[in-house]
């Protein structure tokens, strides 16, 4: 590694680091006692949908079917999710939210856009959209699973 890309992934892991601790931190603070930062993802993930089965959340989140049979039970036990059997094929299960699962969600997406308009206010829209769409195109390759592109 020469000295150029050791002082850029010097600088990147360094406000890596800063940014998504003190992020998390603020955002799992700032979210009702009832959901953790997992689930609120899930839940969100759910609300853009409308229905979605178990399989397509450990596909999207990158967990096993295990995983999210546990986590979408315990929302279910506390009427966050609701599930409803498809009528042509017994065997497929759809979630979707709960009425209170609705309510849950729209009061915990303002609380987090509350703690990022905190930080957003500092820039200009320009700056925030150039900001967007370096992190959506990230996102995209890390989605494909290659570093290159």
């Amino acid at each position: 590694m020469n000295l150029e890309s050791r002082i850029v992934y010097e600088r990147y892991m360094a406000a890596f680091f800063k940014v998504t601790k003190r992020m998390y931190n603020e955002l799992r603070n700032s979210l009702e006692d009832e959901l953790t930062l997992e689930q609120y993802q899930l839940i969100d993930y759910i609300a853009t949908r409308g229905e979605v089965t178990s399989t397509e959340l450990a596909d999207v989140f990158s967990v096993g079917k295990s995983s999210i049979t546990a986590i979408t039970t315990r929302l279910t036990d506390r009427e966050i999710l609701k599930r409803n059997r498809d009528e042509s094929d017994r065997r497929i299960v759809y979630l979707s939210l709960a009425e209170y699962g609705k309510e849950l969600h729209s009061r915990t997406r303002k609380q987090i856009l509350d703690v990022i308009s905190a930080y957003m206010v500092h820039y200009s829209k320009d700056e925030i959209e150039g900001f967007i769409q370096t992190f959506e195109k990230l996102a995209n390759m890390m989605e494909k699973g290659s570093g290159e592109s």
